[in-house]
């Protein structure tokens, strides 16, 4: 799949990986998200390598991201969606939500899921809902497994 660019109010919006940083990345959801504290910088590395990537970047910098772990033919996790503080309320995450919405490939999927703690509000604007059937949704959930182990092992 070709990468896809586009400028918005200054920003680079892109899927090119050549130009995020996955150190960065690995910054950011190790030390400021609430969903992967203490991740692994190889773990952010192999997610990044097997996931479709969207990125914002500002005067050269990375300063937003997400992914879609994926098939590519039916269905599709939004994961790891951060916009940096100072550069919220911008309507970045928006941009980069129509972007990936927008392709042909995943406006064919069947299913899209995603787990989010406070952005259902933006969300909905790209058609997702509760789960219609959420008996049939399960999961195995390891909040700790990124934990440095206690001094007794």
């Amino acid at each position: 799949m070709e990468p896809i660019s586009v400028n918005y109010n200054g920003y680079t919006i892109t899927t090119d990986k050549s130009l995020m940083n996955v150190r960065d990345i690995h910054k950011w959801l190790s030390e400021q998200s609430y969903w992967s504290p203490n991740i692994p910088l190889d773990v952010v590395s192999r997610a990044f390598e097997h996931s479709y990537c969207i990125a914002a970047l500002y005067n050269g910098p990375q300063i937003a991201y997400a992914r879609l772990v994926t098939d590519y033919a039916t269905f599709a996790y939004l994961a790891d969606v951060y916009v940096r503080e100072e550069h919220r309320g911008l309507g970045i995450s928006k941009k980069m939500m129509e972007l990936i919405f927008g392709l042909e490939w995943v406006k064919g999927l069947r299913r899209i899921m995603l787990a989010t703690k406070g952005a259902q509000g933006l969300y909905r604007k790209y058609e997702f809902t509760e789960c219609k059937f959420p008996e049939r949704i399960m999961e195995l959930t390891r909040p700790e497994i990124y934990s440095p182990l206690s001094p007794e092992g």
